[in-house]
């Protein structure tokens, strides 16, 4: 055989099996000993492809050669080794080739300049395919070793096969959630954010974005708590105090003020360093108690109860202050709860959390007269003001928050009423000192005395969503905020007087900022439950709770429009009813592209649901529950 055949294999480019099959048999099957020419993994395998243009390389296990061959199969696995590196390096670097480049381009163009026809043109308010079917297609959990697609086949497919079956949350008609639409601009600038890749857990690592981060937070706190300039000169770049700091979203966010609060809370005694260092068992013990509670609204998010359980004093201890008929907490039964655990006596109340804009209906606690409360019983208050913080940028309707800048700490989604991408969220204290109680230091970063972000973060590496917030404020401006908040105000209020003029339904919780709940349920039928006794009103809102359970999911499946729902208590939101629970739609108003002629279209679908339910051809009524989603 010619030597010469191994340096002439390097240059041949093998595009089928087939072709493989037949060089390899011609150069090699003389040299090889009977029984030990295979074909696939075993001796003649692909053991290099060019990552670009996907085209097979002939490869030989050097068992069986003399030794010449060896050094020179060696050769060959050498040069293919050095040829995937150049090609690895080639995809982390650009584009394999100006098809990919066109490709690229092509599908980047309409994500980042026609954002919102994209959406609708290539994304469904809900899937098509059952969950199943999608279901069906991940099962593969093989990685592969060497590539399967070029970039370009790879961005296709995800527009083709994925995008259509994820749900179009920019639509108009997706009024169900707290994710709707963004600006166009967030696209840009997130994808600036993944290009800088800065990490803010550290200065050595982000540099100008730590110190925007701290400049962005001072913006956003003295909007909640409106301290003077000296304030904010004085801590806005302090290396040794922090106003607050980003997170992942709201849950990290709440979690942070109560790791805050629980620390204060059992803080250092005479031979005891606090519940951060030695425990709660020690701090139970030096503090002379047998639990801690959190009082929060019965409204309240549920990642409150996971705090309980992630700080230890257990979700049991996330005690409920039962909440009016407009669902906001009751003040009077706060303080009779505050006034009983202290006569009890060994327990620590270690805060109380109010809410500005439940989940479910989207009210506001009174601030003011909690904050009172809890000044006057030296207490921690927390307000979770996730969803309705940004309201304070709204010249109309700012005071319904009236008493948040007296809280010792606030959470912020800014994926939520900042309009930013998932995910990101904010904590911010009153006290500049606040977070020194859950100080960590390491030494590779994070020193003591260093300015590190990360110090007094629950979260290690973090994006730099500062900047993402410092762009779209120099955008879009507090007045610009403002309008989108007050639209979803007042739409939700045209919204609540559109559904009291239809027969067909009944609204159950007015809107106070931009979300409401209704549900279906006949004007007739309202006058016969006013008047109804116990059993037959439990007997008629089980009746409506199926009904608006089946029309919530037929409505979704059908794909044109999106409302979910929710469970409320009946004795709550009807008052003088027997204790039950009555399913409502709910509805959430924060796209400003939606219109009152959207949700009337939305209420029209719904009573055409109806109808068809009325007449048996609901493809929902008699469903098991447990098969529902």
């Amino acid at each position: 055989m010619d030597p010469g055949g191994i340096k002439h294999l390097e240059q041949v480019q093998l595009g089928t099996w087939w072709g493989a099959l037949w060089q390899g048999f011609y150069l090699f099957a003389s040299r090889c000993p009977v029984g030990s020419f295979f074909f696939g993994s075993s001796l003649l395998f692909f053991g290099k492809r060019d990552i670009c243009h996907h085209d097979g390389w002939l490869c030989l296990d050097n068992r069986g050669l003399d030794g010449g061959m060896k050094e020179q199969v060696s050769a060959v696995k050498r040069s293919e080794k050095q040829q995937e590196w150049v090609n690895l390096i080639r995809v982390f670097t650009c584009p394999e080739d100006e098809k990919t480049r066109d490709v690229l381009v092509h599908h980047m163009r309409l994500i980042l300049f026609e954002l919102h026809d994209f959406l609708i043109q290539n994304v469904g308010i809900t899937e098509a395919v059952s969950l199943k079917e999608i279901a069906d297609r991940c099962t593969n959990t093989v990685m592969n070793g060497y590539p399967e697609k070029r970039l370009a086949d790879v961005i296709t497919g995800v527009f083709e096969e994925i995008s259509p079956h994820v749900v179009n949350v920019a639509s108009p008609y997706f009024v169900g959630h707290m994710t709707a639409a963004i600006p166009y601009f967030m696209v840009h600038l997130k994808a600036i954010v993944a290009a800088l890749n800065q990490n803010v857990v550290k200065l050595e690592t982000s540099k100008m974005l730590s110190v925007l981060e701290k400049q962005v937070v001072a913006k956003v706190h003295r909007m909640i708590y409106k301290k003077g300039n000296p304030f904010y000169l004085e801590h806005v770049q302090n290396a040794h105090t922090s106003l607050g700091s980003f997170t992942e979203g709201g849950t990290t966010a709440n979690l942070t003020a109560l790791w805050v609060a629980r620390n204060k809370a059992l803080g250092p005694l005479q031979g005891f360093k606090g519940a951060e260092i030695d425990g709660l068992p020690a701090a139970y013990a030096a503090h002379g108690i047998d639990r801690c509670v959190i009082l929060v609204s019965k409204r309240c998010h549920y990642s409150l109860r996971k705090c309980g359980g992630i700080l230890g004093i257990g979700n049991a201890n996330i005690v409920p202050v039962p909440v009016d008929h407009t669902n906001r907490m009751r003040v009077d039964r706060l303080a009779e709860m505050i006034d009983s655990l202290k006569k009890e006596g060994r327990i620590r109340i270690v805060a109380v959390v109010a809410v500005a804009g439940t989940t479910e209906t989207g009210n506001v606690d009174p601030l003011s007269e909690i904050s009172a409360l809890c000044r006057k019983e030296g207490l921690f208050l927390h307000v979770d003001a996730a969803w309705g913080g940004p309201t304070l940028m709204s010249e109309t309707y700012a005071p319904i928050l009236r008493g948040i800048e007296h809280a010792d700490s606030v959470t912020i989604d800014g994926h939520k009423q900042f309009y930013m991408p998932m995910s990101s969220g904010m904590i911010f204290f009153k006290d500049p000192t606040s977070l020194d109680a859950v100080a960590y230091h390491a030494n590779y970063i994070i020193r003591k005395g260093s300015v590190d972000l990360g110090s007094k973060t629950l979260s290690g590496s973090r994006e730099a969503n500062c900047l993402i917030l410092d762009s779209a404020f120099k955008i879009m401006g507090s007045r610009g905020y403002g309008m989108l908040i007050d639209h979803g105000i007042e739409l939700a209020r045209s919204f609540a007087d559109e559904i009291e003029t239809r027969d067909t339904f009944q609204l159950v919780t007015r809107p106070e900022l931009n979300i409401l709940t209704y549900r279906v349920c006949p004007k007739s039928i309202q006058e016969e439950l006013s008047q109804a006794s116990d059993a037959r009103i439990l007997e008629i809102n089980d009746y409506f709770n199926e009904v608006n359970r089946s029309l919530q999911q037929e409505q979704r499946e059908a794909g044109n429009s999106f409302v979910s729902r929710t469970v409320l208590e009946q004795e709550t939101v009807f008052p003088g009813s027997p204790e039950g629970r009555v399913v409502v739609l709910r509805s959430v108003l924060m796209n400003p592209l939606t219109t009152i002629e959207v949700l009337r279209d939305i209420l029209d679908e719904q009573e055409d649901l109806y109808a068809a339910w009325l007449q048996g051809a609901s493809t929902r009524k008699g469903r098991h529950r447990e098969e529902e989603g």
